[in-house]
């Protein structure tokens, strides 16, 4: 059983935790929030142009800037196919829109330290777009 004395230092790391991290998940917020005015599904629509090297690429960046959870992203894709955008693009698109983080960097750096983030952020990206084209190419969609 914990006693009180260890309980109370407990409550009172975790609040100097959430204290430190909030004003980093605030900015946060606020830029998700504006870039997500500027990226509609017409912005996606207009930059996928059915090449399997170039959309899977571009897939993912845009995809790595954008920031969701796996629910959000079937939906966009979803927005996106009924655009004309290729599943190949999608694909990518859905994979680093989970995996990778550029707007969580800084929040992943504070808690991971800055190496491990970034070489994950960057195996992140480019798996997602060995994935997407592998996935699409043994679907035979393409």
């Amino acid at each position: 059983m914990i006693k009180k004395k260890t309980l109370k230092q407990h409550a009172s790391s975790s609040a100097k935790s959430i204290a430190r991290i909030f004003p980093i998940l605030i900015g946060m917020i606020m830029l998700i929030s504006i870039l997500t005015q500027f990226l509609s599904k017409e912005f996606y629509a207009n930059i996928f142009k059915d090449n399997i090297l170039l959309d899977p690429l571009i897939g993912s960046i845009a995809g790595s800037i954008s920031i969701g959870g796996p629910a959000i992203s079937y939906i966009l894709g979803g927005e996106m196919l009924s655009e004309g955008v290729s599943l190949v693009a999608i694909t990518a698109f859905m994979v680093s829109f989970i995996s990778v983080g550029v707007l969580t960097l800084p929040l992943e750096t504070h808690f991971f330290g800055k190496k491990f983030a970034i070489i994950r952020n960057i195996l992140s990206f480019v798996f997602s777009i060995i994935v997407a084209i592998i996935t699409i190419t043994i679907l035979n969609l393409i």
